[in-house]
């Protein structure tokens, strides 16, 4: 497995989780790391992307003010913080990654995208739920 999400779980409405993306394959320095999340019925919806390259960052409204992105090069792992979390928050979440040499601003442009990363890792599904 070149990339792995991990860190989902059941948690009560207004609670929170971290995810954690590593990777043993690559090393994430001048690369992005993209979340997305898949809820049964619906369409992948990109949540958020950090670079490493530029500390650029991507968020999508419906998760902007509550998740926080952050990538550790030191350990070759990124993360998501997720706090206040809403029974809509339900879905299998997953991590992708690009590398963003001789690329600017690659999260905001490009960060939704999911066609625009290049591995991806497997999911984790989160539950919000009392």
């Amino acid at each position: 497995v070149q990339l792995q999400a991990s860190g989902g779980g059941v948690v009560q409405p207004g609670g929170s989780l971290r995810l954690s993306c590593a990777t043993s394959r690559f090393s994430l320095k001048n690369h992005a790391i993209g979340w997305f999340r898949q809820a049964p019925g619906k369409e992948r919806e990109g949540l958020s992307c950090v670079s490493s390259s530029d500390d650029n960052t991507y968020y999508a409204g419906s998760v902007k003010g509550r998740f926080t992105a952050s990538i550790d090069t030191a350990t070759n792992t990124a993360y998501l913080q997720m706090n206040s979390l809403e029974p809509q928050d339900t879905a299998v979440y997953t991590c992708a990654l690009r590398s963003t040499r001789g690329i600017l601003y690659f999260c905001s442009a490009y960060g939704s995208r999911w066609y625009d990363y290049e591995t991806w890792g497997q999911g984790t599904q989160v539950t919000v739920s009392s």
